[in-house]
């Protein structure tokens, strides 16, 4: 009786009340770190954001204002210095931290078209360097800075268990980062810290319209998918809002679709 009552204690009210947390990833108002961040601070959360250069700087600047944050740090993941310098500069500002969202990724578009076979070793290595490392090198170096009871949540998609078109090494690169989010599960839980992920269906983000023939595969998901329609921001962003609060305390090590049911379906029912 007393865990079901504070249950719907949390639900009427702030779920993210005097939580802090920092949101990597927002490229501009549809991507999925900022859908997330949105609901993290319907639900009374402090935010802070990390961009990459000045042009990003320029578009996550009002989207963080929008959520009453200040809170702004250029930071490259590949660089070791400006990610210790980002959690520095939290420390001493909120003291310690309650959430972090990962939503980094990158590759070379033109190397996600044709074959899987023909990708260079560059690109595969700075793929997996952005998209997989970056969420253990942050996580370690976090690490002192994490209250207990804390969140991580990193975004994937589904192209890291199945073959997708034009998505090529970014699905090997997915894959090990849903391999990440076990093991680190494992190291964090003993700090009562939980680590998980969303694989979120195809959707139309900056990220997703850089894959070739996304117009096709959007189309062909909202048709297919047990749910029918379109994904909607507001779906991955309250998911999000879910695995990083204490309702999902119990959570930990979890790959968390959000696709309208779009991975369950091997094939179509012919038409």
């Amino acid at each position: 009786m007393t865990d079901n009552t504070e249950t719907l204690d949390q639900l009427s009210g702030p779920l993210m009340k005097n939580k802090k947390g920092l949101i990597m990833g927002v490229a501009n108002n549809h991507s999925l770190a900022w859908g997330i961040a949105k609901n993290l601070n319907e639900h009374g959360a402090s935010l802070a954001f990390t961009y990459q250069g000045e042009s990003f700087r320029k578009r996550v600047e009002p989207l963080a204002k929008s959520v009453h944050s200040d809170l702004l740090f250029d930071c490259d993941v590949t660089n070791k210095d400006q990610i210790e310098s980002t959690f520095s500069s939290l420390s001493q500002e909120w003291g310690g931290i309650d959430f972090i969202v990962h939503g980094i990724a990158y590759s070379d578009r033109n190397e996600l078209t044709g074959r899987y076979i023909d990708t260079s070793k560059e690109n595969f290595l700075k793929t997996l360097e952005i998209s997989c490392f970056s969420l253990t090198d942050v996580s370690k170096i976090a690490e002192p800075s994490m209250n207990e009871g804390g969140s991580i949540l990193t975004l994937s998609f589904g192209g890291s268990l199945k073959v997708m078109p034009n998505y090529n090494v970014m699905g090997v690169a997915k894959a090990a980062l849903e391999a990440s989010v076990r093991y680190l599960a494992v190291d964090y839980g003993k700090k009562g810290i939980r680590v998980n992920a969303i694989s979120a269906g195809p959707m139309r983000t900056l990220s997703g319209a850089g894959v070739g023939g996304a117009r096709e595969i959007f189309n062909y998901a909202e048709k297919h998918s047990p749910l029918k329609g379109q994904l909607s921001l507001d779906n991955v962003g309250s998911a999000g809002l879910y695995l990083l609060s204490d309702l999902s305390k119990g959570v930990t090590g979890e790959i968390h679709y959000v696709d309208l049911g779009y991975n369950i379906i091997g094939m179509p029912k012919p038409e």
